[in-house]
């Protein structure tokens, strides 16, 4: 397939750049703060818990999503899409301002529960609408365009978070602010589809085919598999630190380094997301993604120097960017029109709840067997599931055509 610079037909429609916008603030919510957290420990150094609920700042909206998200699924799909999305943006950027302001630590830690709520609402409304107004190759463009925009958007709102904790952490907040800028074309251009009634869908007045037998199996695969490959990214960020600091490197300045490497690695292959998922399938590509993040925890097991870490690192962004697209792109495909918000919902949390299991997952393995056997364990995880992606793959090529590709 030749090179083509042409813009994706996808974000010719406004709906996928509302959709799009959506998407980097679900990243924003965790992981901006993160450079304030030293100056925020120094700022309330007075608490007697300081050092724990300053660590807890990051993950705390994970926890709201994962408690809340399967309910706001429901909702989606009784009052509709666009009400909870744009309450969603709004109750953001309110709980995200009020960390300039609030005066103590313990009442930081709630707005950023709160936000756990704003992005439960997102999120949820966010995937929901993605199968509402796209199909075919539109659809796999905006799951990997997706993926992009969180991995490119998370990277500068990091940059922009540190240069504003330069000059006090609680400045870092101010950033959330910047989603207001959003509203104005979400509020144009996102629309609920119109209701169809119950004579209209039994007559098949919306031109859909019947749901795929089995589709409830295949979503709940889709949401433990999600979880799962989230569980597993999420060693980067978490354990990252602390292997550079074994192999004897500046912990800061090189998981900054690595962990950038990794961000826009992942970014460029969520582009070619659509493109690889049209020649593939889905099932060809989770299993090269599964394989190519095989490869670099592969590499980071026997990493014993900076540039095999960041080979290694750079390996696992680029396949988890080629896996991840594809959870929700299936889910959506087999889950009919009348499920998606809970689908939304579900998928949402697998992703968070696969986050806060992570370090527990992982601590317990580096304890047992040091950093080269969590590496390995997981490499071998890793190599079972792309060899099951890729037997899928063949067989779909040589036999009928999947439900998932």
């Amino acid at each position: 397939m030749p090179f083509s610079l042409s813009l994706p037909s996808v974000l010719r429609d406004p709906r996928g750049i509302a959709l799009l916008l959506a998407a980097t603030l679900t990243t924003m919510a965790n992981a901006t703060i993160s450079p304030a957290l030293a100056g925020l420990e120094l700022r309330f150094a007075d608490h007697p818990q300081v050092e724990l609920l300053t660590r807890l700042l990051v993950p705390a909206p994970s926890i709201s999503v994962v408690l809340f998200a399967p309910f706001v699924g429901i909702l989606a799909d009784q009052v509709g899409r666009r009400m909870l999305l744009l309450s969603g943006v709004i109750l953001f950027v309110l709980s995200g301002l009020a960390g300039v302001i609030l005066p103590d630590l313990n009442s930081i830690f709630v707005s950023r529960l709160v936000m756990g709520v704003a992005v439960a609402l997102i999120m949820t409304a966010q995937t929901a609408l993605i199968g509402d107004y796209f199909e075919g190759d539109q659809r796999q463009q905006l799951m990997g365009l997706q993926i992009s925009a969180r991995n490119f958007g998370g990277f500068v709102a990091i940059f922009l978070a540190g240069m504003l904790a330069a000059i006090a952490p609680e400045y870092a907040f101010l950033l959330y602010g910047l989603a207001a800028l959003f509203l104005p074309l979400m509020w144009r251009v996102i629309v609920d589809p119109p209701r169809l009634s119950a004579a209209q869908r039994a007559a098949g007045a919306n031109a859909r085919p019947a749901p795929q037998p089995g589709w409830q199996l295949v979503l709940l695969g889709m949401i433990l598999l999600q979880m799962l490959t989230s569980l597993i990214f999420f060693v980067m960020p978490t354990q990252l630190p602390f292997f550079l600091k074994s192999l004897g490197l500046d912990p800061a300045l090189a998981t900054g380094n690595v962990l950038g490497a990794l961000t826009i690695s992942g970014g460029i292959a969520a582009l070619l997301y659509a493109r690889l998922h049209k020649r593939i399938g889905a099932a060809g590509t989770l299993g090269l993604g599964y394989g190519i993040m095989a490869v670099g925890f592969l590499v980071l097991m026997v990493a014993a120097n900076f540039w095999l870490a960041l080979i290694g690192a750079i390996l696992v962004g680029w396949g988890f960017a080629s896996v991840m697209p594809n959870f929700v792109a299936i889910a959506l495909k087999v889950t009919p029109a009348q499920h998606r918000g809970r689908a939304g919902g579900l998928l949402t949390m697998s992703v968070f709840l696969g986050q806060i299991i992570s370090p527990f997952a992982s601590m317990a393995l580096i304890t047992r067997y040091g950093f080269n056997g969590l590496y390995g364990v997981i490499a071998a995880l890793l190599l079972v599931f792309a060899l099951c992606g890729a037997g899928r793959a063949l067989m779909v090529r040589y036999t009928a055509p999947p439900l998932a590709s």
